[in-house]
């Protein structure tokens, strides 16, 4: 039967996943502020070869014929049902939270351009955050214009994915290279150049981070029976497409930090937008929004696929409800769309703030899967170096997780994450019984 993703769609999935609301956001929050220009370039560095590393897991993954959900999928054909809803509920968590982050980003661009348009109909504040009416409602129809879409079929969804894609990556350079030629460089080698010290703690800090800021690179088992692209082939666009997605991590960095000083950076709302606004004028503030708007709907698609497939295949496994992996005619994962749906839905209710929490303990759900992926490899491996180079991954997932929950770490967990982290875990307690009963029962008759 002839697939329906071609080599663009793929790849477009992938680079819409891995570039998404935090390469805008992430360099006056968090990068200039707390690592700079230089340390942060070396932690994306970093963190993206651990991550390369641990893609050679996954590249051997894929040639075990795995089914649809990917991580899940290949865990639960060697290890058995109880470590697969291990890693499925943790990977579940991060494509989930992932959809209103990205929804949730929408309002800010639009507000940039018509400030204060969607402050209307205050219902609430969380977590020192007003949460509007105008501000849901925007998120909540851009949602609702992505599961629309994905009821259409994949194909469409790829198509579409891939224009939006072309336009980011397209947008990304020019604003990059518009400030390179407008901005005050002697400003930005006073700020981040001259006297530059490389502390590893700052270094760490970014490194911490990166299965958050990759965690799309993973699409690719989820779309294995979606495609007609061999096991080398789509291993090379991972890696591609990880590259690709560091390099406008670090461009957009680099960006804004030809705008501001780390002081400046972190007293903005967005340092990227009001840097662009000055030194390029509404012309270039507009192609930096398309680029945003480009990044968060492709991540909105790109993570709702994923999320529908592992759904999907933890349903038709019984691990989840039956009903999650039921299909159409057509084989279109309706209940699984509308439910990712309705779920980012109701996660934009309750305000950016607690999104971000929610998200920030993402990087610990993906650590735990790139832990099990490269654990798995290494038990089943045959050649010497892919044991070395699992190995390598497992060490490496283990130090995403100590950084992340070590207190004393400077790249460790908020006190709401940890706190969000815990009711995760206690949720998927609750379905880990049901598991086991269901289990128990079956084996009974």
């Amino acid at each position: 039967m002839k697939r329906k993703l071609g080599v663009k769609e793929v790849f477009a999935i992938l680079l819409g996943a891995i570039i998404g609301w935090g390469s805008f956001m992430l360099p006056g929050t968090k990068f200039l502020p707390n690592s700079g220009v230089v340390n942060t370039s070396i932690g994306l560095f970093i963190g993206t070869m651990t991550i390369i590393i641990i893609e050679r897991s996954y590249r051997y993954m894929l040639q075990q014929n795995i089914d649809e959900g990917g991580e899940f999928s290949y865990i639960l054909l060697f290890m058995g049902r109880k470590n697969a809803f291990i890693v499925g509920w943790f990977l579940f968590l991060a494509y989930l939270s992932l959809v209103p982050l990205n929804a949730t980003a929408f309002p800010l661009v639009i507000d940039k351009l018509f400030p204060g348009a969607l402050s209307f109909g205050y219902l609430y504040t969380v977590a020192g955050d007003a949460v509007y009416v105008g501000e849901v409602l925007v998120s909540t129809l851009i949602v609702l214009f992505f599961m629309a879409l994905n009821l259409k079929g994949i194909k469409q969804s790829g198509k579409v994915q891939y224009i939006i894609v072309a336009a980011l990556i397209l947008c990304v350079l020019a604003v990059f290279g518009a400030m390179l030629f407008k901005a005050d460089k002697a400003q930005f080698y006073e700020n981040y150049v001259d006297g530059n010290r490389f502390e590893i703690s700052q270094i760490l800090q970014v490194v911490a981070i990166t299965p958050f800021l990759f965690i799309g690179f993973d699409a690719i088992p989820q779309l294995v029976k979606d495609m007609d692209i061999g096991h080398k082939k789509a291993s090379l666009m991972a890696v591609a497409a990880l590259l690709i997605g560091m390099g406008c991590y670090i461009l957009l960095n680099f960006a804004t930090g030809l705008a501001y000083g780390p002081e400046e950076a972190a007293g903005l709302d967005w340092a990227l937008g009001e840097g662009v606004l000055k030194n390029l004028g509404t012309a270039g503030f507009l192609l930096l929004v398309i680029a945003l708007g480009s990044a968060v709907s492709g991540g909105i698609n790109g993570f709702m696929i994923c999320a529908t497939k592992l759904m999907s295949s933890m349903g038709s496994q019984n691990i989840l409800l039956p009903a999650f992996g039921r299909k159409t005619e057509d084989g279109i994962l309706r209940n699984a769309i509308i439910i990712v749906s309705v779920i980012g839905i109701g996660a934009c209710f309750l305000g950016r703030e607690v999104v971000i929490w929610v998200v920030d303990m993402c990087s610990f759900g993906a650590a735990v899967v790139y832990f099990y992926v490269c654990l798995n490899t290494w038990r089943i491996g045959k050649e010497r170096l892919v044991r070395a180079e699992a190995a390598a991954g497992m060490l490496f997932g283990l130090l995403f997780m100590i950084l992340l929950i070590v207190p004393s770490s400077p790249a460790a967990l908020s006190g709401p994450a940890r706190i969000f982290l815990i009711l995760w875990i206690i949720i998927g307690a609750v379905f880990f019984i049901r598991l086991a009963v269901v289990d128990r029962a079956r084996e009974s008759s």
